[in-house]
Order: C-alpha cells, then structure tokens, then sequence
C-alpha cells in the first residue's frame, strides 16, 4: 500500500510530518532518485533517502516517549550543525528522536522527546486545546489589573491571544495555563503590558508533569501514556 511520503517518514521515526515536509520543499528528500513533491506516495519497493541517506521501513520499531527538563541555553532543534547547544547532542538518546514544539533558548522546564511522529501535530496544534502550564517571573510588581488582562487574552502578533488561566504566585511571580503556542506567547504578552520576563518555566503539558532534575530525562509511564492517549483521542492530526 503507497503512502504520503511525509507519513512515511513520520512511521519510521526519522521526523514529524511538518518537517518532512519542509525536508522535501527543500528538495533533500529523494524517492527512487528523483525529488518528489509534497504529497507525493511511497510503495514498499520505493527507495527513499534524505539528505543522501538511506531510509528503510524495517520493522516496526517501538516507539518512544520522553520527558525531558530542558536547562536555559539548550535550542530545541535537531539541527546540529546550524546550532551546537541541541537537544538532541544535550541528551545523547541512542536511537532517533526529535522533539515535540519548542522551549526558547532563554527558558527551562518540560518538553517532550520522541519518535513517533504522529503525536506531534495533535499535541502541537492549537485547536485541540491542550494545556502547558509554566511559572514565569518578571522584572516588577504584577497586580490585578496584569492578571485580568493577560487571562482576558493580549493583543501580540496581530492576533489577540486565547482565554487563558493566571494565578499571581507572588510580588513578581504567577502561573500561566495556555492551550496555544504562538512564538514566544508569554515574554510578548508580558512585554505588551510594559513587563520584562526574567525566568520562565514549563512545568507541565498535558496530563504529564515535570518532575525530574535539570538537564535529566525518563520515559513516560504506562499510566501517562495511556491517559495521554485518552486525551489525544479526538485530536486532529492534520496542521495549518
């Protein structure tokens, strides 16, 4: 049975479908010898390479899922010649993995690690609502007035920002619950309300918590995944 080569790539863990995609707009991905375009289908006789290598659909291979606690100065690519300090060479995971959305440089806290491309978009896209939860601290006194208005939604990269959960933890400090991921969503909110972030934290995704040391990993319980399952179930795979 031929499938779409972005799929393909997605199942045998090499990258998640959007990057596939740009993979092949880049012309890197070759079927048979030739660059295809996006959407064009793989047969099992097909042969597929990226970037001059060799990509086998062998046995299907057990799927991973990682959650790691990203220190402040590791990028979350998995470009590693065009950024040295990568997840992927931080973590030094023996087989192939990527991760699922991004932490800036300047930020710490949970993200997840994997080779299943298919949980990607579901977990990513904005329209299937699910949470991630972090702390964040600015650089002077929040108040009510910040609170309602960051929960009320701001107005940042011409669009105005989901309802979203604030709870002020201190002088400088509160708790942010957001079901969307615009380009550094929270330091833009804070800074369109005149405030500076000096620390920024995720602490959970989901139904899965942080809850490992900086700079450490461990694989997803049976529990986790199970309930994560559950969560995703209604989620659309498909992206913007």
């Amino acid at each position: 049975m031929a499938i779409r080569i972005n799929k393909y790539l997605s199942e045998v863990g090499y990258c998640s479908r959007r990057v596939a995609d740009r993979l092949i707009k880049q012309g890197k991905v070759t079927i048979n010898g030739a660059i295809p375009e996006i959407g064009t289908k793989v047969k099992e006789c097909d042969q597929v390479e990226v970037k001059g290598q060799r990509i086998e659909k062998s046995t299907k291979q057990k799927n991973i899922y990682l959650a790691f606690n990203k220190p402040i100065g590791i990028v979350c690519t998995t470009n590693r010649i065009v950024e040295p300090n990568n997840v992927i060479d931080f973590i030094k995971y023996p087989k192939r993995i990527f991760p699922i959305g991004r932490l800036d440089k300047a930020s710490e806290g949970l993200i997840f690690l994997t080779n299943d491309g298919d949980i990607v978009n579901k977990i990513l896209r904005a329209r299937n609502n699910h949470e991630k939860e972090y702390i964040v601290s600015v650089n002077r006194p929040i108040n009510r007035d910040f609170i309602q208005t960051m929960s009320n939604g701001v107005e940042i990269l011409g669009t105005i920002t989901k309802n979203c959960s604030v709870e002020q933890l201190g002088q400088k400090k509160f708790k942010i619950i957001l079901t969307q991921g615009l380009n550094r969503q929270i330091r833009r909110m804070c800074e369109s309300l005149g405030y500076r972030v000096r620390s920024l934290k995720r602490i959970r995704i989901m139904n899965i918590k942080l809850d490992v040391p900086t700079g450490k990993y461990r694989e997803f319980t049976k529990k986790e995944l199970e309930q994560l399952n559950r969560l995703l179930k209604n989620s659309s795979k498909t992206y913007d």
